[in-house]
């Protein structure tokens, strides 16, 4: 009854944080949109501490951070990406038979 022990299944630390890195930078684009709609949630009319000139800057300061942070996010998938990752392969594959060149 004695069954073999299974090596437990694992992702080597780099490959997770990677995948965590892609995930972030996927849910990026829906984060900065939420951030530059919160403008909309403010509540508006005379007695309102927040103006147009508040709202311009909020909307000025998030698009910098998130262009500061998709560059960060960038560098470090670029960084962690090997060779062959980000580079396309239609240079090494071959065209079908009927389209390669005869002799």
């Amino acid at each position: 009854m004695n069954t073999p022990r299974q090596a437990p299944i694992f992702l080597e630390r780099s490959g997770y944080r990677q995948r965590r890195i892609r995930d972030f930078a996927r849910l990026l684009p829906i984060i900065g949109v939420i951030l530059v709609l919160m403008p909309l949630l403010w509540p508006g009319g005379a007695q309102s501490d927040h103006g147009t000139a508040d709202a311009l800057l909020y909307l000025f300061f998030v698009w910098l951070v998130l262009v500061a942070v998709a560059v960060a996010v960038s560098r470090k998938l670029r960084d962690g990406m090997t060779p062959t990752e980000g580079a396309s392969d239609f240079s090494t594959q071959t065209a079908p038979k009927s389209h390669q060149e005869r002799p």
